[in-house]
């Protein structure tokens, strides 16, 4: 009988899986659904469970309406479900909710751990020495280091950020207090992640200013350990790292191999976490990743929320640009945000350089902003930073050749004449960048490989048979390579 019922729940959660897999796309299927594991199924109640309280809140604000309709053909008109919300990788304590559950709970239960080597009241008759300024000055003026411009008003949101964002707003408003912590942040360069961490404490700055904030690189971390070491003042680093109620490291990458400051560091994330402070991380790889780390410290990391940020889409790139020159004051035609979005296409910090360069040079020569003048400093630009030509870029190039807006290519419309812009951009797409079919065919429509090849066979042969058709897509082509 038990058998049976192992088979049943997971059985029904797998066939669910099949159905909402087909109506969400593959990021947020593997985000938010590919951790959920099914516990049992009893009376027409399925109950699965969710890494975290953040997870059941995001599920249920974005995906409820396709779960109950999956839930429901699965099981029935009475078919229900219950999250069981797991808090603790290392107690098993769990907190069970129907699909109701009210979003009141908040707190996450915090891991046990070791105890410190360090005797905390060693140094309680004199004052702690601020390895950031001069020695002797008191806690509550430590500097936090942060750049007050680097905030959640100059963060673009958009689908590449947005589990990173809301979790880092989440922690800003509770630091210390929700289960996000540590909040571990992960990217390739120029994607945002430092961005997000000084957003974080300068939003904690403003929403509690009793709270101590620091922000530090893990490089500046490393001296100020090495120093402590030829000072003989390590307990002294270690205490002053103690007294921080929020504690951002960026780059936590560079400890690598560097067993000692890491043992330091172990140190004072286990007496911050005990202690319910805030520490948020930022990294070039997940924690998964991460090589030259001790799996101690590694282990620590996974506690918490391991959150990317990835490559902005178009429609985040042209927002990131118009809430750039919104901000320094400029007017740009919008024809010139377009083209420098389309053609820039690999983090947010060659958006930036781009804009510098064209405006540098419209203000030397006394010119004005033009798409002329974007291509000109564009070429140069990219091609010092090896530039790949984007699917979006070809997209809107095949879609001006023929007068047709670029929604129309992700739509279901079989009209001749969309399905042929559709099939010549997986065409070109496949000719001229390094993306896969998959990758192709879900920035066309969501389609599969199969459609990207056969597009790819009907405009072959077109330009095979058609000497008109021939040339248009020649005259594309040379388009694309403007």
């Amino acid at each position: 009988m038990e058998r049976k019922e192992i088979l049943d729940h997971v059985g029904v959660w797998n066939n669910c899986l099949q159905i909402i897999k087909d109506n969400i796309s593959p990021r947020s299927f593997q985000t938010w659904f590919e951790p959920i594991m099914p516990l049992k199924l009893e009376d027409n109640i399925l109950t699965i469970q969710v890494p975290t309280h953040f997870f059941y809140e995001y599920i249920e604000e974005h995906f409820i309406s396709l779960i109950k309709k999956t839930i429901r053909k699965e099981i029935g008109s009475k078919g229900k479900l219950e999250y069981s919300i797991k808090m603790d990788n290392n107690s098993g304590v769990s907190h069970n909710s129907s699909i109701k559950m009210p979003t009141a709970y908040k707190n996450a239960i915090k891991n046990p751990d070791v105890t410190m080597p360090i005797d905390i009241n060693k140094n309680k008759t004199r004052e702690i020495p601020n390895p950031f300024i001069i020695p002797g000055l008191k806690k509550i003026n430590i500097q936090s280091q942060l750049i007050d411009t680097l905030n959640f008003d100059n963060f673009v949101e958009g689908d590449c950020n947005r589990l990173a964002r809301s979790a880092g707003y989440a922690v800003a408003q509770n630091p210390g207090k929700t289960a996000f912590n540590p909040l571990f942040l992960y990217s390739n360069v120029g994607l945002g992640k430092t961005h997000l961490a000084h957003a974080i404490g300068v939003q904690v700055k403003e929403e509690h200013p009793e709270k101590i904030v620091l922000y530090i690189n893990s490089e500046q971390f490393i001296q100020q350990f090495i120093d402590s070491i030829k000072n003989g003042n390590y307990n002294d680093f270690i205490h002053f790292y103690q007294m921080i109620d929020v504690l951002i490291i960026d780059d936590i990458h560079f400890l690598a191999g560097k067993e000692k400051t890491q043992d330091a560091f172990f140190h004072i994330f286990n007496h911050l976490h005990q202690k319910g402070r805030q520490l948020i991380i930022t990294s070039d790889k997940s924690p998964v990743d991460m090589v030259g780390f001790e799996q101690r410290l590694l282990s620590r990391f996974k506690w918490g929320l391991a959150a990317d940020l990835q490559v902005p889409d178009l429609e985040t790139r042209m927002a990131i640009l118009r809430k750039r020159f919104y901000n320094d004051g400029i007017e740009m035609p919008d024809d010139v945000v377009e083209y420098i979005a389309y053609n820039v296409s690999t983090n947010v910090r060659e958006l930036y350089g781009a804009i510098t360069s064209i405006m540098a040079q419209a203000s030397l020569n006394k010119k004005p902003i033009t798409t002329a003048l974007a291509k000109q400093m564009i070429d140069k630009y990219v091609k010092s930073t090896t530039r790949e030509i984007s699917i979006d870029y070809i997209q809107k190039i095949v879609c001006d050749y023929f007068g047709i807006p670029v929604e129309q290519i992700a739509s279901k419309t079989r009209k001749r004449e969309i399905v042929q812009v559709r099939q010549l951009s997986m065409y070109f797409a496949k000719k001229m960048t390094n993306h896969s079919l998959a990758t192709i065919g879900h920035h066309c429509g969501k389609k599969d490989h199969a459609t990207v090849l056969h597009a790819c066979r009907t405009i072959n042969n077109l330009i095979d048979t058609d000497p008109k058709f021939r040339a248009n897509v020649e005259e594309i082509h040379k388009k694309i390579q403007i």
